[in-house]
């Protein structure tokens, strides 16, 4: 054998020795530096499917920090499924508002119907079974089945994504990279406990392995990682650039009688589906004022409409927007017009309503 075959044929073992460590490696750094978190297992505790379930859809491109609260309030009013599968979709919207996302929370809702009515209230305990279920895709259902049933199987998160594209430096950009780090991510599975597997790699990135100025030297995979040893590890995961959205404009009309407000619901499907907002225009984008003014609500006798100074900024996932904000006060017993309805203004924590619309009437009430 050539010095070259030789040096090869040592670098392969070299690998595959490392490959199969580094399962065992991750979970040695997790039993000493696991995250404390609401809705997860303490160490030989089993995880209830419930938790882990709400928690994963409400850590939909939302934050740990963010979470946390919701996580919480959720779970002093509906402890288990089958509470949350008795309770409306409306009262479950009012508890999400502000959490942002909705169609999340009307599918939390339809899930939990399903669950009660279709499987007595108790989560299937497959990948496949998990997946017919509304709202749960390809990733919950993973994470799901590897942390609440220990299925052997691995979800791929942002911080999962993050970790294995640098430690295999993956040089496609996302998403096409995905199936890609998904069958290396898979690697770092051990053969048994695969939901703390999952949620090792999750803490390390997020503790260790972050997007900014990562601290490598704690990093229990630190050796072999190839991003590491060039140098350019904060370059990964290579990323597409994003096309910004257009921005769109319209107008939110904030219309009083004494202390009560006109709202209304938007329709179940589509953008904030289901959810409280006040009268409003199109959003357009090149909306002007004049046309957005148009599409004011008829309201009986004759109404001043004032403009409010400055503008209410909003950015959703696809688009920011514009709102120019008008107001107008009506007589005592004026009635709601049709589709619409009074309500007191000291109980708006208690609508559903999202961030755009709260930062509407906080601008139209001077709040």
């Amino acid at each position: 054998m050539t010095s070259s075959a030789a040096a090869k044929t040592k670098r392969r073992t070299e690998l595959t020795e490392s490959s199969a460590s580094r399962p065992m490696l991750l979970l040695d750094w997790y039993d000493r530096h696991r995250r404390r978190l609401p809705w997860r297992a303490v160490a030989g505790e089993r995880p209830d499917p419930y938790r882990v379930w709400l928690s994963e859809i409400m850590l939909q491109q939302t934050g740990v920090k963010t979470v946390g609260p919701y996580f919480e309030k959720f779970l002093a009013r509906w402890p288990d499924v089958a509470s949350l599968g008795r309770a409306s979709q409306d009262d479950v919207l009012r508890m999400w508002a502000g959490l942002g996302y909705y169609s999340r929370a009307r599918n939390l809702h339809a899930c939990a119907v399903a669950v009660l009515r279709d499987h007595g209230g108790v989560f299937p305990d497959t990948e496949q079974g998990l997946l017919k279920l509304p709202g749960i895709g390809p990733y919950t259902a993973a994470a799901i089945g590897a942390i609440a049933f220990d299925i052997r199987t691995m979800p791929v998160d942002g911080n999962i994504e993050r970790v294995v594209s640098r430690l295999y430096a993956v040089e496609d950009p996302l998403p096409q990279a995905k199936p890609r780090i998904q069958e290396l991510a898979s690697t770092l599975l051990g053969p048994s406990r695969a939901g703390d597997s999952a949620q090792a790699l999750m803490d390390l990135g997020s503790s260790i392995c972050t997007p900014k100025k990562p601290a490598c030297a704690l990093c229990p995979l630190n050796e072999d990682c190839v991003a590491r040893a060039r140098g350019d590890q904060e370059t990964f995961p290579r990323k597409a650039p994003k096309k910004a959205g257009t921005l769109r404009r319209g107008a939110a009309f904030i219309v009083t009688r004494g202390d009560e407000l006109l709202v209304r619901t938007r329709a179940e499907k589509g953008l904030l589906g289901g959810m409280t907002e006040v009268p409003g225009s199109d959003w357009l984008a090149g909306q002007d004022d004049k046309a957005a003014l148009k599409q004011a609500p008829a309201l009986k006798g004759g109404v001043h409409w004032h403009r409010k100074a400055g503008v209410v900024t909003h950015v959703f996932t696809h688009f920011p927007l514009e709102l120019v904000v008008y107001t107008a006060k009506l007589a005592a017993r004026s009635w709601a017009p049709e589709g619409m309805r009074w309500v007191p203004i000291a109980t708006l924590a208690d609508e559903a309503l999202p961030n755009v619309m709260r930062k509407a009437i906080a601008h139209g009430l001077g709040l």
